[in-house]
C-alpha cells in the first residue's frame, strides 16, 4: 500500500477490467411478460450470415413456449434469403406455425451487372412473395460492400434498383432496410471513441477508413433519398431509422415521409441515455414505431425491453451481459401509456405486415 492507503495496483487497472457498482438506490420492477401482445419485428431464427451456421432457433418448440411466456404473439424472421434457403426457412416456420412466424426474404445481389438486374431483381421478389414471403430485408453491405461492374460502391438510391423497390410496393411488401451502423463505427478509432471496447473485439464493424468506405452521412443521405424517390414502398429503417444518435433527424424523416417508420431493435442502449428526447419520439409518432430485439430470443432480454418500454424506472443495465456490449452506461425507462404500448407491441407491425395480419 502506498501512504494513501490506495494499492497501487488499482492506479494500474485496465479499462475492461473495471466493474463499477452504482450506490443508487432506485424503484426496479420486473416485467418478464409484455402487457399487450408483441410483435418482434425484427429477429433472426434462420442460417444467415455464416456459411454452414446451424439454425438460430435450434428448437422451434423451445422457442414457442418461450414466446407464449413472454406475449409475444409473432416473430419477424429477417433471415429468409432466396431460393431454397427461403423455402427451407418458410418450412420450419411459417408453414408450420401459421401466424406465429413472418419470414422475409433478401435480393440475390449476385445478378448485379447482369443486363436489366433491377427488373431481375423484381422478378425474384416477386417469386418469393408467391412462396410466402411477407417482407423484403436489405442488409448494409448495400452502401458499404456491394459494387457494381465498374468497382463502384453501390449506394441504396441508386436508380439501377428502382423496379425493386417499386415491386416491394406492388406486392404490398414491407422493406426493412439497414444502412450504415452506430456514427462511432465511422469514427476515428482512437481514445475518443465511445464503442472502442466494442470495436476492438469486432474489428471488422470499423468503417471509418475512407479509402475503402463512404462516410456515414454519405449513406444516410442516399437512405433519405431512396425513401423519397419510392413513396409508394413501405419502408422500415431498422435500428431506429439507422440513426439512434440523432432523434431529432428520425423524427424530421418521419415528418416528410409517410411511408417511413422505424424500428427500435438493438438500440435500447441509445434511446435509453436519452430517455426524454426518446419518449418525445414515441409519443410524436406512434403509428410509426415497432418494436424489434435484435438478440437471439430469451426471456430476460425480453424483459429488459418491456421494463424499458413499461416502466419509468431509471439508471438500469440494458444487457445480461456483465460489461454492457455497446457502452459503458445504463439506461432509463420510457413509461409509455397503454395506448402507445399496443401500438409500438403490435398493432404497428400488423399494419405494416398484412400477410402477418392475415
Amino acid at each position: 500500500m502506498d501512504p494513501s492507503g490506495i494499492d497501487p495496483a488499482l492506479r494500474e487497472l485496465r479499462l475492461g477490467d473495471y466493474r463499477p457498482a452504482p450506490s443508487l438506490r432506485l424503484e426496479a420492477h420486473e416485467v418478464p411478460r409484455a402487457r399487450f401482445p408483441v410483435v418482434d419485428a425484427h429477429n433472426h431464427l434462420g442460417r444467415w450470415p455464416e456459411p454452414g451456421r446451424g439454425w438460430a432457433a435450434p428448437d422451434v418448440p423451445a422457442l414457442l413456449d418461450l414466446m407464449d411466456a413472454c406475449n409475444l404473439r409473432a416473430v419477424v424472421n429477417l433471415d429468409g434469403l432466396w431460393g431454397d434457403e427461403l423455402e427451407a426457412n418458410l418450412d420450419r416456420y411459417d408453414r408450420a406455425h401459421p401466424g406465429r412466424f413472418a419470414t422475409f426474404c433478401h435480393p440475390d445481389w449476385s445478378v448485379l451487372g447482369d443486363p436489366g438486374s433491377g427488373e431481375r431483381l423484381a422478378a425474384q421478389l416477386e417469386r418469393a412473395a408467391e412462396a410466402g414471403a411477407k417482407g423484403l430485408k436489405v442488409w448494409k453491405d448495400l452502401g458499404l460492400r456491394l459494387r457494381d461492374e465498374r468497382g463502384e460502391l453501390l449506394m441504396p438510391d441508386d436508380e439501377r434498383l428502382a423496379d425493386l423497390w417499386e415491386a416491394a410496393a406492388d406486392l404490398r411488401l414491407p422493406v426493412l432496410i439497414h444502412v450504415g451502423d452506430p456514427v462511432a463505427f465511422f469514427g476515428p478509432l482512437d481514445a475518443t471513441n465511445e464503442r472502442l471496447e466494442e470495436l476492438l473485439a469486432h474489428p471488422d464493424w470499423w468503417f471509418g477508413d475512407r479509402e475503402r468506405f463512404p462516410a456515414f452521412e454519405r449513406i444516410i443521405d442516399a437512405l433519405e433519398s431512396l425513401v423519397a424517390r419510392h413513396h409508394r414502398t413501405t419502408f422500415v429503417g431498422a435500428h431506429v431509422g439507422c440513426y439512434a444518435e440523432d432523434l431529432a433527424w428520425v423524427s424530421g424523416m418521419l415528418e416528410a415521409y409517410p411511408n417511413f417508420h422505424v424500428d427500435i431493435a438493438a438500440r435500447i442502449a441509445e434511446l435509453g441515455r436519452q430517455p426524454r428526447a426518446a419518449r418525445r419520439l414515441f409519443l410524436e409518432h406512434p403509428d410509426r414505431i415497432v418494436f424489434g430485439m435484435d438478440l437471439t430470443p430469451d426471456i430476460a432480454e425480453y424483459a429488459i425491453h418491456f421494463r424499458y418500454l413499461e416502466t419509468d424506472d431509471e439508471h438500469f443495465a440494458y444487457s445480461t451481459e456483465e460489461v454492457p456490449p455497446q457502452g459503458r452506461w445504463a439506461i432509463s425507462g420510457l413509461g409509455l401509456p397503454d395506448d402507445e404500448l399496443r401500438n409500438v407491441y403490435a398493432d404497428n407491425a400488423l399494419r405494416l405486415i398484412p400477410r402477418l395480419a392475415a
